[in-house]
């Protein structure tokens, strides 16, 4: 009665590769397209982007860029963060390098850089994937967070050892520097990630995401059908690590401003993103907003409950934090593997047949 199907049908081939080829589908997200750009600007202030709205977008695209690698792609990665590190000190460069050019050339410029570096760091997987797969790219986090602390090139010389992202404008309106407001800056993270996750869905259901899928669920199996194993894990380390990239500049420049790679970007933040995926569902976009959402609102949620309600000391509050993604992570690992997408695809199922039983 609330998810219909019946009616909804397609009379060209153009019209069945939609990216959304439910109508129900296509309203939903049109409706929350037009929730995100023609609402909350006018509603937002300091304290909701930086708690809540920034932090979502940004993970998002992260969570994003980490599923189709490890969730697509069955190729387990443990160097988000330093890919992430990548992405902000190529922003950086960039920004200081060449002050006239637009910011959003210098994000994209910033993931492509990223992409790169993920490709020479995917070299690996051609020849061993798994646990040892892990292990490789948790060596790149280590190797390009000490590469971006021990090359003073990498942060201008500067005596701190920090990058401060300087001021910069779009259309006139500024997004970058102590001056940016939150609308501007939301409304900048919100383009990336509308874009980013269109890119992603339309990748995911077509050839490249096919090859991807064949690859994670039986390499062998795939190459003896004709899929070439090269290219499919290095397009995929490469989407990876440009959606990775992309985030890490937004978290810098637009989001934090002045970043240090060591607390910034540490094995914390790959473990963050991993996190991420895991509970909101291997392999599929929807999961990526959903675990982003959810850890990002944990913390913020604990904070109201426990120390303004509760009146509990902070530091007890982190570790409960922390007891509970651990516990979600092992209930959603044994119970239901598919995380919070799989649950949202169960419910429509039973919306479908409501009020009938399933």
């Amino acid at each position: 009665m609330f998810y219909r199907e019946a009616g909804d049908f397609k009379t060209s081939y153009v019209e069945d590769g939609q990216t959304f080829p439910i109508r129900f589908d296509r309203y939903r997200y049109y409706f929350v397209l037009a929730v995100a750009f023609g609402i909350v600007p006018f509603f937002i202030n300091d304290y909701w982007a930086n708690a809540i709205l920034l932090p979502f977008l940004i993970y998002a695209i992260a969570a994003i860029g980490l599923n189709i690698l490890t969730g697509y792609c069955g190729q387990v990665s443990l160097g988000t963060g330093g890919f992430m590190a990548v992405g902000a000190y190529s922003c950086y460069k960039l920004m200081t390098a060449f002050p006239d050019v637009s910011m959003f050339i210098h994000v994209l410029l910033a993931g492509g850089i990223t992409a790169l570096v993920g490709v020479v760091f995917g070299l690996p997987s051609l020849r061993i994937k798994g646990f040892y797969l892990a292990v490789a790219t948790l060596a790149a986090q280590f190797f390009l967070v000490w590469l971006f602390n021990r090359v003073a090139w990498f942060y201008n010389y500067s005596a701190s050892g920090q990058i401060n992202a300087p001021e910069r404008e779009v259309f006139g309106i500024i997004i970058t520097g102590p001056n940016a407001t939150s609308t501007a800056a939301y409304l900048f993270c919100l383009i990336f990630l509308v874009a980013s996750a269109l890119v992603a869905r339309n990748l995911t259901r077509g050839t490249i995401g096919r090859t991807w899928m064949a690859i994670r669920d039986m390499d062998i199996a795939a190459e003896i059908i004709g899929v070439n194993p090269l290219r499919a894990k290095l397009t995929a380390f490469a989407v990876s690590s440009f959606f990775v990239g992309i985030s890490g500049a937004l978290f810098f420049a637009v989001y934090l401003g002045a970043v240090e790679v060591g607390e910034a970007f540490g094995i914390q933040k790959s473990f963050l993103v991993l996190f991420m995926i895991i509970i909101g569902g291997l392999g599929s976009i929807f999961g990526s907003f959903a675990g982003a959402a959810f850890l990002v609102l944990l913390p913020v949620a604990l904070k109201v409950f426990g120390v303004d309600i509760m009146g509990w000391p902070t530091d007890i509050v982190a570790h409960f934090q922390l007891v509970i993604v651990g516990g979600l992570i092992i209930l959603f690992l044994i119970l239901e593997p598919h995380g919070l997408a799989q649950l949202w695809r169960v419910a429509k199922e039973k919306l479908r047949l409501w009020p009938f039983p399933h």
